[in-house]
């Protein structure tokens, strides 16, 4: 099982198994990662926004429209942002590395 590494804003990294196929929100959530999702993955918010990191984010399918529209929305967006959502978990993702930001905003109503 692929490995993930996450990076809290003050530099607390946290590893976590991530099945292949599963994203890197649901990872996240069932390892114990403090990220919130509040869409469930439907990609209507931009409460699972990660900071992935500069090696890795050639490794990545591109960001969709959607998506970068979604990112617009997201609070600390830098060049290598990306929605948990939407990274689908490979093995050649074993030990992804991302930085969830300092915080989140939830500019929709569900």
């Amino acid at each position: 099982m692929p490995l993930l590494v996450f990076k809290s804003s003050d530099g607390n990294r946290q590893m976590v198994e991530a099945a292949v196929g599963s994203t890197v929100m649901t990872s996240a959530q069932n390892g114990g990662v403090n990220i919130e999702g509040a869409c469930e993955g439907s990609m209507l918010c931009s409460t699972c926004h990660v900071i992935v990191d500069k090696e890795w984010l050639g490794r990545l399918e591109p960001a969709s429209d959607e998506e970068a529209d979604l990112l617009d929305l997201a609070v600390g967006l830098t060049p290598t942002s990306r929605l948990g959502c939407q990274i689908v978990i490979t093995e050649a993702l074993n030990g992804l590395e991302v930085t969830l930001p300092y915080e989140t905003d939830n500019l929709t109503e569900f």
